[in-house]
């Protein structure tokens, strides 16, 4: 194996998620040498040989034993045909796993060490705006966490959980978070459309709405309570708006689809996760 100052990665999988990480990597100067994933699909290994100039195989094998930490790519229903062909090269290695639904037991089953941590990304990673809840087990070291850390640097933040069903949350809230904000952008649009506004008008107002709320919220010391309560002033327009949406139960609605959303992501690990 490689020294710690410069790792060897090998991803299992190698579709968008796996992308944007080794494109971070690169970026942050990452040898390209110090990389190699294993992709199934010939159009996306080709794909990746092209962008990245990297090393990528079309199964598993002995290459695998270089990796210093191993990122599982694939979508959970594949992991087991993935993991087994993997498992007699990768018990040295530090495990990190972006799969939702997979616990990290079986992970650890499959791969031979108690080295493991599971991550709930989301897809803003893809542009390097995202968060990453983060849960390591018991065997994880400081220095395994610092890989882990180096490894997601150029996808967002970090979060990391003290117990892996707070992974379950954290899938509900920032997860699934981004279609909850995609969903208020169609909506917006939809109403701009109905004031006569046109859809075009109400994405670019939307869009740079959530954009300026969300930074501003980011910036300021204030608890988004506050922030909000200074926009609203009794029998203005702000007012009416979040009068009518507390009156059709907008708030109790949206945390009782929240919850929905984490006791599906439970169901899931429940499913593929053992």
């Amino acid at each position: 194996m490689s020294t710690p100052s410069s790792p060897t990665l090998a991803f299992i999988g190698g579709g968008n998620m796996a992308s944007a990480i080794i494109g971070g990597l690169i970026r942050g100067g990452t040898p390209v040498g110090r990389l190699l994933v294993v992709e199934p699909w010939d159009v996306q290994r080709d794909k990746l040989r092209a962008d990245f100039g990297i090393e990528a195989l079309a199964e598993a094998g002995p290459a695998l034993a270089r990796a210093d930490a191993c990122v599982w790519a694939v979508k959970p229903q594949s992991f087991k045909d993935a993991a087994g062909p993997c498992a007699a090269h990768v018990g040295g290695a530090l495990h990190l796993s972006v799969m939702a639904g997979i616990r990290s037991d079986a992970i650890a089953q499959a791969a031979g060490t108690e080295r493991v941590v599971r991550s709930m990304p989301n897809t803003p990673a893809l542009i390097g705006m995202g968060i990453t809840g983060l849960y390591a087990r018991a065997a994880v070291t400081a220095a395994d966490r610092a890989l882990v850390e180096h490894l997601l640097a150029a996808t967002g933040e970090r979060l990391w959980v003290a117990q892996e069903s707070d992974l379950d949350a954290v899938t509900a809230l920032s997860g699934s978070g981004p279609a909850y904000v995609f969903h208020f952008i169609e909506t917006m649009m939809a109403a701009a459309e109905r004031m006569g506004l046109g859809a075009e008008a109400g994405k670019q107002l939307a869009i740079a709405t959530f954009a300026g709320a969300t930074e501003l919220a980011r910036r300021s010391p204030e608890t988004p309570a506050t922030l909000r309560e200074r926009v609203t002033s009794k029998g203005g327009t702000t007012y009416a708006a979040l009068t009518s949406m507390d009156a059709a139960g907008v708030g109790p609605a949206f945390i009782a689809a929240m919850l929905a959303a984490q006791t599906r992501a439970r169901e899931l690990g429940d499913e593929f996760g053992r």
